[in-house]
């Protein structure tokens, strides 16, 4: 797919973006052995790919599953007022409680998931949003995640990687307030060097080391990720939630693999009722022959597809506030 980049991307851009979302905290000094590039050309590279809007974030893949949390998803249909849109856009990013959202396009406007412990506190959670925008959701829908396949960004490069796990059996890993300290400064902004992090958190950098390396160890830090802009890339994301009829231990494992063979696949999800693979394409044209493919493969295990193509894809600074809070 790298030759479809709107943006002009030489081979070592790919290489660059693909290393870094494999773990954006690799040193310049390899990705310069990587690229045959200098260490200051590389760093030039970065900052000019972030520049341009490429790169827009360097993200902490953080696991709540291995904190406690379990994530639940909402699912909303709005009506189309603009402001109060934007006054539950808000709200979410400013809660503390959500761990993701993007806004959409298709079946749904608004897909997000949030922390809660129980369920008894995500039923309150629910409504408590129900109550505070009932006027402009028109739809709504909820889910229990139960895991992730989290992909590298394969289409830099075309090279296989396996995926990350993360989500699964919840576990309540015992942080102190130096580990939150960590994740709340790492969580979007990843690449920050150690002695400054050691400095914000006010610990010392062979401690801030120690203590993320048992953090990876436990499961809690899944993997340091960027965030890239597609559509400037000329690239389009879209995630498919795909009802389920029948589903047998063999359907699951078939299907599964399918899915995880879908060039410019970057998620599959799997919840309570349904699966999501979450894919990058060129266009509708290629997502669509993609889906028609995977229905024709599996008519008596797919009921129905839903479709929205991603407009953002924010890991929120919500789950900033949540981790300092603690």
């Amino acid at each position: 797919m790298a030759h479809m980049f709107r943006e002009k991307l030489d081979k070592a851009d790919r290489i660059i973006l693909a290393e870094l979302d494999w773990n954006c905290r690799t040193p310049s000094s390899k990705l310069a052995k990587l690229t045959r590039k200098s260490r200051q050309s590389v760093e030039y590279r970065i900052r000019r790919l972030m520049e341009r809007g490429i790169i827009t974030s360097f993200n902490t893949s953080i696991n709540p599953h291995k904190m406690g949390y379990k994530i639940y998803k909402i699912y909303l249909q709005l009506r189309s007022i603009p402001e109060e849109k934007q006054s539950i856009f808000d709200y979410l990013r400013k809660s503390g409680i959500v761990y993701w959202m993007g806004e959409c396009d298709g079946a749904w406007d608004l897909i997000f998931g949030v922390f809660a412990k129980s369920d008894y506190e995500f039923y309150t959670l629910k409504n408590e949003l129900i109550s505070k925008f009932g006027n402009i959701i028109v739809r709504n829908f909820y889910d229990v995640l139960v895991d992730v396949k989290q992909y590298p960004k394969m289409y830099f490069t075309g090279e296989l990687r396996e995926p990350t796990m993360f989500g699964g059996d919840v576990v309540e890993n015992k942080l102190d307030g130096l580990d939150h300290a960590i994740l709340a400064e790492i969580v979007n902004n990843t690449r920050i060097p150690l002695t400054e992090l050691a400095s914000r958190t006010g610990s010392n950098p062979a401690t801030v080391s120690a203590r993320m390396k048992k953090m990876e160890q436990s499961g809690v830090i899944i993997q340091f990720r960027i965030g890239v802009n597609f559509k400037i890339l000329g690239l389009e994301y879209y995630k498919a939630i795909i009802h389920l009829e029948r589903y047998t231990h063999d359907d699951e494992v078939k299907l599964l693999a399918h899915m995880s063979g879908l060039p410019g696949i970057q998620y599959l999800i799997r919840n309570i009722w349904d699966i999501e693979p979450e894919i990058v394409v060129s266009g509708y044209h290629e997502y669509r022959e993609l889906m028609d493919t995977v229905k024709e493969e599996f008519p008596f295990v797919i009921k129905n597809i839903e479709s929205v193509v991603m407009k953002t894809d924010e890991w929120t600074p919500g789950y900033r506030n949540l981790l300092k809070a603690k």
